[in-house]
């Protein structure tokens, strides 16, 4: 008798586990990447909203976040995009404009032309196929002086690109939540995004209070922040980062989420060229 039995409780959990997977919500949205091309090829046309997640995987955040902190933020928000709109994500670009920390160590920039330029092939490679509308999943800031002249020149060939400003994204609950003095990189904000969505990327022990406020881009050599108008940075952060919280970082995802469906709402809607 044990035998049998043995074997009903294995069907048992292996029917119990088919239901829970059949059970499992789909995704509203595709990935390209895990398509053919003759998959790619139905899905392509006119009335797909193509998602390129934008965030730089090479860029300093401190000494408690890590390089690839923006990359990270982009693929968090791809993944609860897709569950829940009808689009078509695009791999994420680890790549792009960031002048301001080509001091720090592993930090990488593009030349502006670079960054611009490659956003434009992005979405006229996917026009091809008859797609009209693209959406860059930006979360950097400097890299909007590259994504303004590419959305323009892609209006000029009939291609409707709009891009997220992480500096008007949510930023209604982050003034209401806000406690630094100042701050825009690696600071109370950001570290509570991260701790929200990544906390074990966060390392709160070496959170630095670092603010002093510049116009430039940001440099180690106070001397040099002087001399030539950057902005001081012994940490590499702008802000508090030590005012952390996850509660925050829930309040401005959240919101940050909620804005950035109704960007790719508006954008569905939108009039062609």
């Amino acid at each position: 008798m044990r035998r049998p039995l043995v074997l009903l409780l294995a069907c048992l959990v292996g029917t119990l586990g088919a239901q829970s997977r059949s059970a499992a919500p789909r995704p509203a949205g595709i990935r390209l990447a895990d398509l053919t091309w003759l998959e790619a090829a139905k899905i392509l046309d006119s009335n797909t909203v193509v998602v390129v997640p934008l965030g730089a995987e090479a860029k300093e955040h401190g000494p408690h976040l890590k390089l690839k902190n923006d990359w990270l933020l982009a693929e968090y928000y791809a993944r609860r995009l897709i569950a829940t709109e009808r689009i078509v994500l695009a791999p994420t670009v680890n790549y792009s404009f960031y002048p301001a920390f080509v001091e720090y160590a592993g930090s990488t920039s593009l030349r502006l032309e670079t960054a611009r330029d490659m956003i434009i092939d992005i979405c006229s490679s996917f026009a091809r196929f008859g797609v009209r509308r693209c959406y860059i999943l930006n979360t950097g800031v400097s890299t909007v002086r590259a994504l303004t002249p590419a959305r323009d020149s892609l209006a000029a060939r009939g291609i409707v690109m709009r891009f997220s400003d992480v500096g008007k994204l949510g930023r209604a609950t982050e003034d209401s939540i806000r406690q630094q003095a100042g701050g825009t990189h690696a600071d109370e904000i950001e570290t509570s995004m991260m701790l929200y969505m990544f906390p074990e990327t966060v390392n709160m022990r070496l959170a630095a209070d670092d603010y002093h406020p510049g116009t430039g881009g940001l440099t180690v050599d106070s001397a040099r922040a002087v001399r030539e108008g950057k902005t001081w940075s012994r940490t590499g952060i702008f802000g508090n980062a030590t005012l952390a919280t996850r509660e925050k970082g829930r309040r401005v995802v959240e919101a940050s989420i909620r804005g950035l469906r109704a960007e790719i709402a508006a954008l569905r809607a939108a009039p062609l060229p």
